[in-house]
């Protein structure tokens, strides 16, 4: 039976450009469809679970790299600043702030955790600080 899966799985890995277990860079991180479907969902959880009633948006993408890992690990770390959107409101054609008083940059670190086939992601990193 391994004979006919192993196969199936290195040609799975090589499509995936990379091995399970390794962290592989992602280089084109504005372009890559999973990443950034992780990183909505990271913004997401991370402005739930603020206290501040003005939603946060990512003003760049420091890096981003992937892990398999029964399912795929996105460890990103992001530059998030505050908007002219509240929580709640209309998500539509939030700025951020100019001023970097009313901005407000921080960094943060998530990792997201992804089982497309399950319908299952989920946030098992959130690390936050002064950029």
């Amino acid at each position: 039976m391994w004979k006919a899966v192993l196969p199936f799985l290195a040609a799975l890995f090589v499509g995936l450009s990379c091995m399970p277990g390794g962290i592989f860079k992602i280089e084109d991180a504005a372009n890559h469809e999973g990443f950034q479907r992780a990183l909505k969902f990271a913004v997401a959880q991370h402005n739930n679970r603020t206290n501040d009633t003005a939603l946060r948006q990512v003003t760049e993408v420091v890096s981003a790299e992937s892990q398999v890992v029964a399912g795929l690990k996105y460890i990103m770390t992001v530059n998030l600043a505050r908007t002219n959107c509240e929580k709640g409101g209309s998500e539509e054609n939030c700025a951020v702030h100019k001023e970097p008083e009313h901005a407000q940059p921080y960094q943060c670190h998530f990792d997201v955790w992804s089982q497309p086939w399950l319908n299952h992601t989920q946030l098992t990193r959130e690390e936050c600080s002064s950029a």
